[in-house]
C-alpha cells in the first residue's frame, strides 16, 4: 500500500479516527498522527451569545488532549498542526461572507477541501508518509476501467459522510485511506473497547466547531464586532410573497430558507422563509408548498466518479446533510474557461422542499459519488 509503511492518521480526538489509528498500527504500519488545531474556541468568549466554556465540539483543546492520550497509548508519534489563519481565512471568513450575502454555507465541506484534505496530505509528506487515514465513513477505490478514483457511500449509511466529501480531487482520494468505510458505528466502538482506547465511549461531535449552540447569527454578530466591522445586515421587511408587509427584522443574516421559528411574525398559519435578499433586506415568507423548486443550477461542480457529463445524466440529488436524495435529470450547462469544474443544471422528478443557496448538491448513482458542486 506504501512504500515506506508510513501512514498519518489525521486525529480529531474521537473514537472513530482513534479507533483507525489503533488498526492501522495493529496491521504494522508505521503510524504518525496529526491533529489539526483550527480555532480558538474562547475567541469570541464575553460577546453577546458566546458563551465562555465549549463543549462537544470538533477540534476543541479536550480533542487534542483526547488524541494525545490515545496516541500514547499506541506509542505512536504526535503532531498538532496550527492552521487557525488558514481556517479562518478559507472557512469562517467565506462562511461569514455567504451568509451576509443571503447564502447558507456549509464550512465542514470547506474544512474538508482546503484544510484536512489538503494540508494535512503537505503535512503527511513532509514527514515521509505518502498516505492520510481518516475515521470517515467513506469508501475510495481504483476503477481500472475508467482510470479515475471512486468515492462510494460506506457500510453504514446512517454515518454516510460522503456529502461533505464532494470537493476531494483524484489525487487526494488517491492518497487518502477510509478504513471504516466497511464497518458500522457500533463496530467501531466494540473495536475501541476492546483495543482498551479511553475514547471508546465518547459521544460524537455536535453542529460546527465556531459557532456555539448552533446560534449563526450571534457568531456573526460577535465575529464582526471583533473585527471592527459594521454588521452589513440592517432592519428590513418581512414580506409574503403576495407582497404584503407582516413585520420587520434586524438583519438577513438570521434567516435561512426553510426556516419556521424565530420569524417573529404570525398570521395563524404555520409561515417559512421562502427566500432572503441582502441588497434590498427583505425577508420573504410563504406557506410550504412555495418552499418547493423542481430545477436549479449548481455552480463550481467537482467530478469524481465519472469525468463531466457530455450528455444529460440520471442522479441521485442530495441538497442536505439530512436529506434523502431524490431522483434527477443533470444537465451540463454552459460555462466558460472553468475546465473540468463547471456548473450544473439539476431537474428533479418530483419538486423538493427548501433547495438552499450556499448548500452542497451532490450527486449520486447508487452508492457511488459522481460529483457535487454548490447550490446557485
Amino acid at each position: 500500500m506504501t512504500e515506506n509503511n508510513t501512514i498519518a492518521v489525521a486525529m480529531s480526538g474521537g473514537v472513530d479516527s482513534s479507533t483507525v489509528a489503533a488498526l492501522l498500527t495493529e496491521q504494522g504500519y508505521n503510524v504518525i498522527g496529526l491533529t489539526l488545531q483550527l480555532w480558538n474556541q474562547r475567541r469570541l468568549a464575553g460577546h453577546e451569545g458566546m458563551p465562555e466554556a465549549v463543549t462537544g465540539r470538533c477540534c476543541s483543546l479536550d480533542d487534542v488532549y483526547d488524541a494525545r492520550r490515545v496516541s500514547e497509548t499506541l506509542g505512536i508519534p504526535y503532531y498538532v498542526v496550527n492552521q487557525e489563519s488558514r481556517f479562518e481565512q478559507d472557512v469562517v471568513r467565506p462562511f461569514v461572507d455567504e451568509y451576509l450575502s443571503g447564502r447558507t454555507p456549509i464550512p465542514c465541506s470547506l474544512c474538508n477541501n482546503h484544510l484536512k484534505f489538503d494540508q494535512l496530505l503537505i503535512t503527511a509528506r513532509q514527514i515521509g508518509a505518502e498516505m492520510l487515514a481518516t475515521g470517515h465513513y467513506a469508501r475510495n477505490e481504483f476503477d481500472e476501467r475508467s482510470g479515475r478514483w471512486l468515492l462510494k457511500r460506506p457500510a453504514d449509511t446512517s454515518k454516510d459522510q460522503t456529502y461533505f466529501l464532494f470537493g476531494l480531487t483524484q489525487e487526494q482520494l488517491a492518497r487518502t485511506l477510509f478504513p471504516l468505510g466497511g464497518m458500522t458505528k457500533p463496530e467501531v466502538r466494540e473495536l475501541a473497547r476492546s483495543m482498551g482506547l479511553a475514547v471508546a465511549a465518547k459521544s460524537d461531535s455536535q453542529e460546527i466547531c465556531f459557532v456555539p449552540n448552533g446560534d449563526y447569527a450571534a457568531f456573526l454578530s460577535a465575529y464582526l464586532k471583533e473585527s471592527g466591522v459594521e454588521a452589513q445586515a440592517t432592519r428590513g421587511p418581512i414580506v409574503t410573497t403576495d407582497g404584503r408587509t407582516l413585520g420587520e427584522h434586524a438583519g438577513t443574516h438570521h434567516f435561512t430558507v426553510g426556516q419556521r421559528r424565530g420569524l417573529g411574525v404570525a398570521t395563524g398559519e404555520p409561515l417559512y422563509v421562502i427566500s432572503t435578499d441582502p441588497l434590498s433586506q427583505r425577508v420573504t415568507v410563504g406557506g410550504n408548498h412555495e418552499l418547493l423548486r423542481s430545477r436549479f443550477f449548481v455552480r463550481d461542480v467537482n467530478w469524481i466518479s465519472i469525468g463531466g457529463i457530455p450528455a444529460p445524466v440520471r442522479a441521485e440529488v442530495k441538497i442536505r446533510n439530512k436529506h434523502a436524495g431524490s431522483p434527477a435529470t443533470l444537465f451540463a450547462a454552459a460555462t466558460a474557461g472553468i475546465g473540468s469544474v463547471g456548473r450544473v443544471e439539476v431537474v428533479f422528478d418530483e419538486p423538493q422542499r427548501a433547495v438552499t443557496p450556499g448548500q452542497g448538491a451532490v450527486f449520486y448513482d447508487g452508492d457511488l459519488v459522481l460529483g457535487g458542486g454548490w447550490i446557485e
